[in-house]
């Protein structure tokens, strides 16, 4: 049981499960965060256009309307929400947006001071009458003894 628990100590504790811990946490928060900004000032926004009133509650199929049961009890309506559905996919897009900036951003950062690789320079060459490889400093090709003047 001792090893298991350093095991599962070990595992917890390590850098990676840290990070994703953070990166969850506060991706959660982020998202509620776009989610208001969505709820608050997107679909106001788009409640300006004439006929829609509250994107959740506008675009809808109603299915069955609000009623009172048998024991008097309310029984909400029964409705396909395109709004809201609508609404998700704006917060959905806005949160790849912002994703893909700050990976973008993330990935710039870290070529930032590293210097492109040079091409090594060349260390053959083609011999001009019989056309195969040899050493860039040769003045005798070894396949067909040609003297090199080049």
């Amino acid at each position: 049981m001792k090893k298991f628990l350093q095991e599962f100590k070990d595992f917890a504790v390590k850098g990676n499960m840290v990070d994703m811990a953070i990166g969850v946490i506060i991706g959660g928060a982020f998202t509620a965060l776009v989610t208001a900004f969505t709820g608050n000032i997107v679909n106001p926004l788009l409640s300006l256009i004439p006929g829609i009133d509250n994107l959740d509650n506008s675009l809808k199929i109603v299915i069955h309307e609000a009623t009172v049961n048998a024991a008097g009890e309310p029984v909400e309506e029964v409705a396909i929400k395109f709004g809201a559905f609508i609404a998700a996919i704006i917060t959905f897009l806005i949160l790849a947006l912002i994703v893909f900036l700050i990976v973008k951003a993330i990935n710039k950062a870290r070529t930032i001071g590293k210097e492109e690789e040079k091409p090594a320079a060349p260390t053959t060459k083609k011999c001009p009458y019989c056309k195969s490889e040899i050493a860039i400093d040769a003045t005798r090709c070894p396949h067909c003894t040609s003297e090199l003047t080049e």
